[in-house]
């Protein structure tokens, strides 16, 4: 499975970005997608989550900013991100995992910046 990830760019604090992350084929809806953040020198973190049959999970850091959702028709997951701060600067990765192997899309830079 490839993921493919769009959508990083530049924006000011208080801005909106939306990420995006297709598949290149089908993942079902019982296998969960996510985004995780990276910055240099730190861990991969989870930023949100959606698995099927359960609420979405995010991070505290994120929650009520980030929205999370997945389209399973269109094998994509996409975040939208409002209210972005200078701490989301970060690399951001699509993730599913499938059959207990771990897929990661390319990352994708998102810098909060004025």
């Amino acid at each position: 499975v490839q993921l493919q990830a769009s959508g990083g760019g530049f924006v000011q604090p208080g801005g909106s970005l939306t990420l995006s992350c297709r598949a290149s084929r089908t993942i079902f809806s019982g296998n969960p997608m996510a985004w995780y953040r990276q910055t240099p020198g730190n861990a991969r973190d989870l930023v949100a989550r959606i698995r099927s049959g359960r609420d979405p999970d995010y991070a505290d850091s994120v929650r009520g900013r980030f929205t999370i959702w997945r389209d399973n028709a269109k094998n994509t997951v996409t975040l939208q991100m409002n209210s972005l701060k200078t701490e989301d600067t970060a690399v951001y990765y699509c993730f599913t995992k499938i059959d207990g192997c771990n897929y990661w899309g390319q990352g994708t830079q998102v810098t909060v910046s004025s």
